[in-house]
């Protein structure tokens, strides 16, 4: 009896430690969205490559960007980060985030 609750102990323990880390990944990603587009708009706005510069920004805080589309003034992109491998198959967690003046 106290060996399984000691392992279900475990279980939860490990359980609640990959959501933390789930909910982390997915601040470095919105974090790391949210900056490339703003990087993005203030490069479109001098008039340089927005999406190269989206994907600087990406990159420089450990994102990957996926998707990166400019509408007139607006920059929308997409950014992937790698979440946890701790129990099961790893998965990669998205956030979008747009810059540009308000609409």
């Amino acid at each position: 009896m106290v060996v399984a609750c000691i392992g279900l102990l475990l279980f939860v323990g490990a359980a609640l430690g990959e959501v933390a880390a789930m909910v982390a990944a997915h601040r470095r990603a919105q974090a790391a969205a949210d900056l490339a587009a703003l990087g993005a708009a203030r490069v479109l706005r001098s008039g340089g490559d927005a999406c190269g510069e989206a994907g600087r920004l990406a990159s420089a805080n450990l994102g990957r960007l996926t998707s990166c589309r400019v509408s007139g003034s607006d920059v929308r992109v997409t950014v992937d980060v790698a979440g946890p491998h701790w129990l099961g198959p790893p998965a990669d967690l998205a956030a979008e985030s747009r810059a540009g003046p308000s609409p």
